[in-house]
């Protein structure tokens, strides 16, 4: 994880309001329920995400990420030699898989505020698990004063002691990663999609949290395919200017091969979500307008940006993110920026709802227009 020096063009007021504030279940509708605008080269749409088949065309690839949210949040109390110590919600972002893992620790009790000056060796005990369990800060992820504001350290690499394993441990005791934006807790089914199968994610790919089995019928039903990778999220909780952490991904042949065939007929790859197109982008091989997907597996520090944009993705099923977040430089990159803020104005004006709840948002540029400033 770094900074980026490139930042995203969209300008709009920050959702404040907008923000869903449950799931759609919660709310009365079926998932795919939520409404979806389409951003075409045509114009714009609104419509319903139960319709999205009607917005692809037969031979298009819909690309999708089979990882399962799991239960990331624990509560914590912070001791030990530092300049802060308390009560604190522990979020663990990622297994390093060398014995040690990334986390972040934010305020007590609704994890509205990152701490940014917790100190290396500080403990962190956790509370409310049925067991003596403590993680240990060992140093800044993935350096010192990382934080954007060159001021403090939002996560950490820390070494897990308990009698269970982490894994275990949040499986049984955890609860889902949530910010105060939420009207109240909600369990982890909420946080999962239909495709997960490999747990792994600390927040929800939710771009296909919209997808229910109907949605899939109708789309197979048209002649589009439906292909998985696996990429298993951090925490999304990034800084205006900080880039997403590394995170680990896996492309199959079989995705690979039906990615390839799918752009050698004229086919569209429709990525849901930014993950996916993060770890399609992570598996491309050879050089640009000869670009082809191989199966890969491992650690991805792909950033897509206009400046480093994507080479086989074609459109883009996303939500709405906030304002500055490196998300948007993807989102950029993948429609190009004109028709990023034409959909953002119009999700704007037609009160759209935002975040891993909110409604969603079908982007398919012109190829030839991507990259239109």
């Amino acid at each position: 994880m770094s900074t980026i020096d490139i930042a995203p063009l969209t300008r709009f007021d920050p959702p404040g309001d907008r923000t869903a504030p449950s799931p759609a279940e919660a709310r009365g509708l079926r998932r795919d329920d939520v409404r979806l605008l389409v951003a075409d080269g045509e114009g714009l749409t609104h419509a319903r995400f139960g319709d999205v088949s009607d917005h692809l065309d037969p031979g298009d690839l819909v690309v999708v990420n089979a990882s399962q949210t799991v239960a990331g949040e624990v509560d914590g109390l912070l001791t030990g030699d530092g300049p802060v110590s308390g009560q604190v919600v522990v979020h663990v972002a990622t297994d390093l898989r060398d014995g040690t893992w990334v986390i972040e620790l934010r305020t007590a009790p609704d994890a509205s505020r990152a701490v940014l000056d917790a100190a290396t060796g500080q403990v962190v005990t956790l509370t409310g698990v049925g067991e003596p369990a403590a993680l240990t800060l060992l140093e800044p992820y993935p350096r010192e004063e990382s934080s954007p504001t060159g001021t403090g350290n939002r996560l950490w690499r820390a070494a897990f002691a308990g009698e269970s394993g982490l894994p275990a441990l949040l499986g049984r005791a955890g609860r889902p990663i949530a910010y105060g934006y939420l009207d109240r807790r909600y369990p982890i089914e909420a946080y999962r999609t239909i495709f997960g199968t490999t747990p792994g994610s600390a927040e929800m790919p939710s771009a296909a949290r919209p997808f229910t089995p109907d949605v899939v019928t109708r789309l197979v039903s048209r002649g589009i395919a439906i292909a998985p990778i696996v990429l298993h999220t951090g925490v999304s909780s990034q800084e205006a200017g900080e880039a997403p952490q590394p995170e680990w991904f896996e492309v199959s042949e079989s995705t690979a091969r039906l990615v390839n065939a799918t752009k050698a007929g004229g086919g569209r790859i429709i990525a849901v979500g930014t993950t996916v197109t993060r770890a399609l982008e992570s598996a491309v091989r050879g050089a640009a307008g000869r670009a082809r997907v191989a199966a890969a597996e491992g650690w991805t520090d792909r950033v897509v940006t206009r400046s480093a944009p994507p080479q086989v993705v074609d459109g883009l099923i996303t939500g709405w993110h906030d304002p500055a977040a490196s998300h948007l430089l993807l989102v950029e990159a993948v429609a190009g920026p004109r028709l990023t803020q034409a959909a953002y104005d119009a999700a704007v004006a037609h009160g759209y709802d935002w975040h891993e709840f909110g409604d969603s948002a079908l982007l398919l540029p012109a190829r030839a227009n991507v990259m239109a400033a």
